[in-house]
């Protein structure tokens, strides 16, 4: 909104300073400090109304060092984050921007099922909380809004760029190929000639998997202090350079990677979602004050997903949200081996100590603070080879 009324202002009055806000990088800084504020502030103010209402965690005894101490922390915190990420957004972004719009539905319908599902667990003492087939329609239903916009919105479109670039203009359903020079990726080559036309429907169903696979990724990394907000911080600002470089014509070409024109406000959101998750680490670092809960998790892992779509990068998602995929894959390894062994010798067998993964150190005797900063340092490291792509080819 601010971006609107200074623009006003500098065509009709020739306002001191007005300017400023065409420029993507000073309305990126401003989203990030005025998101850092308000989660840093009205965080406390939440944290004792959780309090307030008992929206304290309960916590399983799954016999993990200092895990019973926690009961009672106030959870439901991912209002700080959403909070922190669409009034950012609101006042600084261009509000007419599909991809903003998009992101912002995401954020706020995904914080929403899993407000529901925190809600149900603590308040209405509902251990299950919401139940799985429900949250997954939820998923799919907002999924399939995501890949429909895509898929059919005008302004949702790829010119042609450099010489060896494979895009056309107006392209939409194709994407971006890491480590190959000519990286265009056709989603038409998983159809025959006589249902190319249908070629929109597999993107919609990727668009549904991606989202699905990134929230719940997001929400099983969520069980340590500052883990799921620090990690998400980091895959926030890489995707915040990939949206600034995308949304730029001048570097696009040079980097021979897809133009997207309207990717550049792109920025603003990324600025105020890795604003909002270093703010609620102020909070949530070990030993946390207040949990995400599903409420933030859902949202951080489909807005991730949102954001690396929209800016043709979801192939990197295996590499950028490394840390989700293994705590993901943990579960699933662990899962299908004891099922398997115990139907094989009669005993179920494990392969990890704990699933997921970050509960594999805490049984081996690693402290909280200590597995998350390895985390953290893993996730840096896959960013930078994210960023890496750009080049390698």
């Amino acid at each position: 909104m601010l971006y609107y009324l200074f623009d006003f202002l500098d065509k009709q009055f020739d306002l001191v300073g007005a300017g400023v806000f065409k420029y993507i990088s000073f309305r990126a800084g401003m989203a990030t400090a005025i998101s850092l504020v308000i989660t840093i502030f009205f965080g406390r103010y939440l944290i004792n109304k959780l309090r307030d209402f008992q929206m304290g965690e309960s916590i399983r005894d799954l016999g993990l060092e200092g895990q019973m101490q926690k009961t009672g922390t106030p959870t439901m915190g991912g209002i700080i984050i959403i909070a922190g990420i669409v009034i950012p957004t609101l006042l600084f972004a261009k509000l007419g921007n599909v991809y903003v719009q998009l992101l912002l539905l995401t954020a706020i319908s995904m914080g929403a099922i899993g407000f529901l599902d925190d809600y149900l667990k603590i308040k209405k003492k509902n251990k299950e909380g919401l139940a799985g087939h429900y949250k997954i329609i939820g998923q799919v239903a907002i999924g399939l809004i995501v890949g429909l916009v895509m898929v059919m919105h005008p302004d949702v479109t790829i010119p042609s760029y450099g010489e060896s670039s494979g895009f056309v203009d107006g392209q939409t359903i194709n994407t971006t190929l890491p480590f190959i020079k000519n990286n265009v990726f056709k989603y038409q080559w998983f159809l025959p000639d006589f249902l190319l036309d249908f070629t929109w429907v597999i993107y919609v169903i990727v668009v549904i998997f991606i989202m699905t696979a990134v929230s719940n990724g997001a929400n099983i990394t969520d069980g340590l202090d500052g883990l799921a907000a620090g990690t998400s911080a980091i895959i926030g600002l890489t995707l915040a350079i990939l949206a600034y470089l995308t949304g730029n014509i001048v570097f696009s070409e040079y980097l021979n990677i897809a133009y997207i024109p309207n990717a550049g406000e792109l920025v603003i959101f990324s600025a105020a979602f890795v604003g909002a998750c270093i703010g609620f680490l102020w909070y949530n670092s070990y030993p946390a004050q207040v949990f995400m809960g599903d409420t933030g998790s859902l949202s951080i892992g489909a807005i991730i997903a949102v954001l690396a779509l929209a800016i043709r990068k979801e192939l990197l998602i295996p590499i950028l949200c490394g840390i989700f995929v293994i705590e993901n894959l943990s579960v699933v390894i662990q899962v299908s081996w004891f099922k398997y062994t115990r139907k094989r010798f009669g005993e179920g067998r494990r392969v990890f100590l704990m699933s997921p993964l970050h509960h594999h150190y805490q049984k081996k005797g690693w402290h909280e603070a200590k597995i998350v900063t390895r985390f953290w340092t893993s996730g840096i490291l896959l960013a930078i080879l994210t960023l890496a792509t750009l080049k390698l080819r």
